[in-house]
């Protein structure tokens, strides 16, 4: 489709397209812009392991967790997303009038009825824009990708405007007492969706799988804590990737057939592959399922040479026999060794430095993958996205980055903005598993009370986050926002959304470095 630029009219929202414009599917809709937060504060995992009496390497080996970010009681989903939402929107000089869809992906709940979107509809109230679609979605972790899709669904639907889509994944991922502890974590992403775009959704190939299992649940509204089953919740995993990954496969291989190819799909067919990671440990797990399910699917593998060599034993082995069969996990594990350095490893550091972060889990992992490649070594690849939520629902995708890695180009400008994020990572202050211990008891009495000012200090946030200031009588959150330079008192208080006079200062008005979004063109998985 040939590109075609605004006809600028007072009646008509800056970013939308013209009517004559909207018709045939958009080019390359997909993820243009990302942005990431983590908390500013983190519990060394070695240091935990020493702290809950367990023996060494439990949770840095065999979880393959080295820190834990988590939140002080100042911090809640709302701030998280309000702070990501205008991170992003500042870093990419992107005015608010240009988006006409927000939707959150969540299991955060704080609020039975409030979504978290109208709480972040207040950065938009400077510039006048309310015609923004979208609501909040929810199922575990997999809430963030059902707001992608339904996100990138808009974009190419007869509803889209012209404008763009954001999408953001946020939760704080926290565990009483015990063994699931170690695989918590918080944070948010926020997705700018739109065509042209660097990180382009392949069409048609999705593979879903969707069933009822009671593996990770949160039935007690007043805690934060799940209930969790985690040999369940394992197997929940497994047998959801078996599945989509069988799903995505015939796909792939209707759509070559259509081409007149008759070759087989594998694994070498993904550049990079990214997972939901609850724990780095079961994405490596993964990575070797997925090329058990290459081996059994293969009319004659090769067991002499090659990536199969010394696996002729497992050739007849059932795949929902072997969720917990260590002698198949092992075998495959060193086979596909080579494989996860390749394509996978590099996905892991914020889950490996700041934990799990639920919804955002697969979409952190995605801006480890790019923050940690040069434009060139990523264009024209394609990524295999796995993403799971317990209870369970998953899906296995694909996007396609572009082949343009010119300097100036979207994919370098989405580089470059996450090339910072071990620089973040490092600037983080490490606290004592006796003060997370002390953090975690806090929250855990304080979580839905009223009348309550957080006790969490300021101070310990970084520059430009958003914190919770105080609860009222009835239950109605308050928030600031820590300024960007030290010595500046703290910005105005984002009151609760029903006050309409007061709200935070509009945002710079730049002129945007990003083109318009017009184109005619053992513990539980979770969870």
């Amino acid at each position: 489709m040939e590109k075609v630029d605004f006809i600028h009219s007072p009646f008509r929202m800056p970013g939308s397209a013209a009517i004559s414009c909207l018709g045939p599917w958009p080019k390359d809709v997909g993820i243009i812009a990302m942005e990431l937060y983590f908390p500013a504060q983190y519990v060394d995992q070695a240091e935990l392991e020493q702290f809950d009496g367990v023996p060494s390497g439990k949770y840095t080996v065999g979880l393959g967790q080295a820190r834990m970010g988590f939140c002080s009681d100042c911090e809640d989903i709302n701030s998280l997303c309000l702070t990501v939402v205008q991170r992003l929107m500042e870093r990419n000089s992107l005015s608010y009038d240009s988006v006409g869809r927000l939707e959150v992906g969540t299991e955060t709940i704080i609020d039975k009825s409030k979504s978290v979107k109208t709480v972040i509809m207040q950065l938009f109230e400077d510039s006048g824009n309310t015609d923004v679609e979208g609501i909040d979605t929810t199922n575990a972790c997999y809430g963030g990708t059902a707001a992608l899709f339904n996100a990138v669904n808009w974009v190419e639907s007869s509803s889209w405007d012209g404008r763009y889509a954001l999408v953001v994944a946020g939760d704080i991922a926290v565990y009483a007492t015990g063994s699931a502890r170690p695989t918590g974590g918080a944070g948010a992403v926020a997705m700018l969706v739109g065509p042209n775009a660097p990180l382009a959704f392949e069409r048609g190939l999705r593979g879903t799988h969707m069933q009822h299992a009671y593996d990770f649940y949160k039935p007690d509204l007043v805690s934060e804590y799940p209930v969790v089953d985690g040999k369940l919740s394992i197997e929940c995993y497994l047998s959801a990737l078996d599945r989509c990954y069988s799903v995505y496969r015939n796909k792939i291989h209707a759509q070559w057939q259509r081409e007149g190819s008759e070759r087989r799909f594998s694994l070498e067919d993904f550049g990079f592959l990214v997972f939901h990671s609850p724990y780095c440990k079961l994405v490596q797990k993964s990575l070797a399922r997925l090329m058990l399910n290459d081996f059994l699917s293969h009319p004659n593998p090769n067991t002499e040479t090659g990536p199969y060599t010394g696996l002729d034993a497992f050739r007849d082995v059932q795949p929902e026999e072997t969720y917990f069969d260590r002698d198949v996990e092992k075998a495959f594990m060193k086979a596909s060794a080579d494989l996860f350095e390749r394509k996978t490893k590099a996905s892991l550091l914020i889950s490996n430095q700041n934990g799990n972060m639920y919804t955002p889990s697969v979409y952190g992992c995605l801006a480890s993958l790019i923050a940690q490649h040069t434009p060139s070594q990523i264009a024209g690849q394609r990524i295999g996205v796995f993403s799971y939520g317990s209870g369970f629902a998953a899906t296995l995708y694909s996007l396609r980055v572009t082949q343009d890695h010119t300097p100036g180009s979207g994919l370098d400008k989405l580089v470059s903005s996450l090339s910072d994020l071990k620089v973040r990572l490092d600037s983080r202050k490490k606290v004592s598993p006796a003060v997370f211990s002390e953090n975690m008891k806090l929250r855990e009495e304080t979580h839905h009370l009223a009348s309550y000012v957080p006790r969490g200090s300021v101070e310990d946030l970084f520059p430009g986050t958003w914190y919770l200031t105080r609860v009222d009588d009835k239950h109605r959150r308050e928030y600031a926002r820590r300024p960007q330079d030290h010595d500046l008192p703290a910005e105005p208080q984002l009151v609760r959304s029903s006050t309409a006079t007061e709200h935070i200062p509009s945002p710079a008005k730049k002129m945007p470095r990003i083109p318009a979004a017009t184109a005619c063109p053992e513990a539980a998985v979770s969870n």
